[in-house]
């Protein structure tokens, strides 16, 4: 072995880490998420002192399961769009008559089945497994589901626009940013374990209504309805937001001529 040879080969994957943001996020900030989302986690099973008046299992069997209806409602959207880009069938979908608004309706109701698909395994699996019973929580389950998956929608509808308009490389946000979203929406412990400056963050998501809403329904038994509105409200505001996002990305993609190449 020469070392001049090896030494070469390093350079040449150090230099590409200068210009890629995936692979620095690989090395420090997805590690950050991790080490702050089990951070939190830990502080609350320490503060909760697994008392009787905290149900435990319930709470992050019933937070797990919300959580994966949250990313697939994203994941359907945003990885769609992808599968048609690595195809190279993205150009073709876009010269025949289709509407902008039609691809998203297809792609969004996809997600409906995904994550009614989802739910059902998750659910199977958590009563044979862990005798948990996700009707346990009551109709309380369906509008949980209803603002998750919109949220979801939101953040794919996002991320597809960034794709659009910075290609490829932005792609890693797909799969990446529901580690972004995790830590901050508080699925598995209170927002109040959160400090305080990130707690507005927190209460600045749609998603941190729903889950603090399971908390409140499996400690009181009691729907907190001012938390549904609020959770329904921000994701209506988001929703228009990124509507208006997207479409200007896609205006402007089209006016550049950048669509081809996303399918090159």
């Amino acid at each position: 072995m020469k070392w001049h040879r090896i030494k070469a080969l390093m350079t040449r994957h150090l230099y590409l880490y200068q210009r890629s943001i995936p692979r620095l996020m690989d090395i420090f900030f997805w590690p950050t998420m991790t080490l702050l989302l089990w951070g939190f986690v830990s502080e609350y099973l320490q503060q909760s002192n697994f008392s009787g008046s905290v149900n435990i299992v319930t709470v992050l069997l019933g937070a797990i399961i919300l959580w994966e209806i949250l990313s697939e409602g994203q994941h359907s959207l945003s990885v769609a769009f992808l599968e048609d880009i690595w195809e190279r069938n993205l150009l073709n979908i876009f010269v025949t008559p289709l509407k902008i608004s039609e691809f998203l309706a297809s792609t969004a109701l996809l997600g409906v089945i995904r994550v009614f698909l989802v739910g059902i395994v998750m659910g199977v699996v958590a009563l044979f497994a862990y005798s948990f019973n996700l009707f346990s929580l009551g109709f309380y389950i369906i509008p949980f589901a209803f603002n998750l998956i919109f949220f979801g929608w939101i953040l794919g509808l996002i991320i597809t626009a960034v794709i659009l308009r910075f290609g490829t490389s932005a792609q890693v946000l797909a799969f990446g940013i529901m580690f972004l979203v995790q830590p901050f929406t508080a699925v598995f412990y209170p927002v109040s374990i959160l400090p305080k400056y990130i707690q507005y963050i927190s209460y600045a998501l749609p998603s941190t209504y729903v889950f603090e809403g399971l908390r409140a329904v499996v400690n009181t038994g009691h729907f907190l309805n001012s938390y549904f509105l609020i959770s329904v409200g921000l994701n209506i505001i988001y929703l228009a937001l990124a509507l208006w996002f997207f479409y200007r990305m896609f205006a402007r993609v089209k006016k550049n001529g950048m669509l081809t190449k996303l399918d090159s």
